[in-house]
C-alpha cells in the first residue's frame, strides 16, 4: 500500500507543480494544489477519510485506548470534511494581523494543536514504539505543512499578494507536505489494523 500512496503523492504533487509552472489558468483550476474543488482537493480529502476509516476500524477491534482511537477517527473525519468544505477559512480575519500571521486562523489552530497534543500524549505514550514514531512523523509532516508553512505563505501574501508564482510555489510545498503526512498516516494505520 505504501508504494501506491507514494505513487499517488508523486503524481498529484507533480501535476500540481507542472500546472503552476506552466501557468495556464484552466490547467491550474483542475490540478493546482492551491486550488479548491479539484483533483488534488479530492485526493487529499480521500486520504484523510481513509485515515478516519482505518482509525475507526482500529477502535472497533479489541484494543486499549478505544475512546482515543474513536477520537482520532472523528478528528480525521473532520479534517477530511474541512479539506473539501474549507471550514477553517472562516476562523480567520478576526484579528487583523499581518506578516507571518496574515492568515490569523493559524493562531487558533496552534492553540488547538497544543491542547490536542497534551490530551493525546498519554495515548501516544501507550502505543508500541514503532507505531508511535511513525504516527508522530506523519503528524509532524502534516502539521508542518498545514500550519507551519502558513507562516511564510502569510508573509509572502502580505508583501507580494497571492496571484504570483512565489505564492503558488510556497502553497504547493505546503499542500505537498499535507499529502505526504496524510499518506504516511494512512499507511501506518492500515498496517496497524492488519496487525491487530
Amino acid at each position: 500500500m505504501g508504494r501506491w500512496l507514494l505513487a499517488g503523492l508523486v503524481v498529484v504533487s507533480g501535476l500540481g507543480l507542472v500546472a503552476e509552472l506552466v501557468g495556464d489558468p484552466a490547467l491550474c483550476e483542475q490540478l493546482s494544489l492551491s486550488g479548491e474543488h479539484n483533483l488534488p482537493t479530492w485526493y487529499a480529502s480521500s486520504l484523510l477519510l481513509g485515515c478516519a476509516i482505518a482509525a475507526a476500524a482500529i477502535a472497533r477491534a479489541p484494543t486499549a485506548w478505544k475512546k482515543h482511537w474513536w477520537a482520532v477517527a472523528i478528528g480525521f473525519g473532520y479534517v477530511s470534511l474541512d479539506e473539501t468544505a474549507e471550514l477553517h477559512e472562516h476562523l480567520g480575519g478576526h484579528l487583523y494581523t499581518g506578516g507571518i500571521f496574515y492568515f490569523d486562523w493559524v493562531i487558533w489552530a496552534a492553540v488547538a494543536v497544543a491542547v490536542l497534543a497534551a490530551v493525546f500524549y498519554p495515548w501516544l505514550r501507550g502505543l508500541p514504539p514503532r507505531l508511535r514514531r511513525r504516527l508522530v512523523l506523519a503528524a509532524v509532516i502534516y502539521v508542518g505543512g498545514a500550519l507551519v508553512m502558513e507562516l511564510p505563505l502569510g508573509w509572502w501574501t502580505d508583501h507580494h499578494g497571492d496571484d504570483n508564482l512565489g505564492y503558488a510555489l510556497i502553497d504547493w510545498l505546503e499542500e505537498t507536505l499535507e499529502l505526504a503526512g496524510a499518506s504516511i498516516a494512512l499507511a501506518v494505520l492500515v498496517q496497524h489494523r492488519r496487525a491487530t
